[in-house]
């Protein structure tokens, strides 16, 4: 009996001394997602982007966002909490001449700005971006 004792107990301590690695479910955020849905515009979505679509990617580690709106890229601060996500810090965006997509940009930039929380499908593939409980943002996970 004393040694089916002592056998738990050695079990227990090596079950409980385990420094396992908890994944960080905002590192599922890490990589380039492109963006294939946009709520708001009356403009069909290959209209607002006819010849590029934006991407985000995210780095969590060193807590920056970057991407390209279809025009210009931008850059800035990451910052995330749970499934908590702010986009209204200011990013750094370049300004080239954009004739075909300047509103497509524009739209992706004030929409981003909207943005409170997101939501990652179970297989990884799905990124939501939301405001308040409606989906404004979807993005399919970039093989880049």
């Amino acid at each position: 009996m004393m040694k089916k004792i002592s056998i738990l107990v050695f079990i227990s301590l090596i079950l409980f001394s385990c420094k396992c690695k908890k994944i960080d479910s905002a590192a599922k955020l890490d990589g380039t997602w492109e963006l294939n849905y946009i709520t708001g515009p009356k403009i069909a979505f290959d209209g607002l982007y006819p010849n590029k679509k934006p991407i985000i990617t995210f780095n969590t580690k060193d807590n920056q966002v970057s991407g390209n709106n279809s025009c210009n890229s931008y850059t800035g601060k990451l910052a995330v909490n749970g499934n908590k996500i702010d986009f209204t810090q200011p990013m750094a965006v370049t300004k080239m001449m954009c004739p075909d997509g300047q509103q497509g940009e524009q739209t992706y930039m004030s929409t981003l700005q909207k943005i409170n929380s997101y939501n990652i499908t179970d297989d990884g593939k799905t990124l939501n971006l939301i405001s308040d409980d409606i989906a404004m943002m979807r993005f399919t996970k970039s093989k880049l």
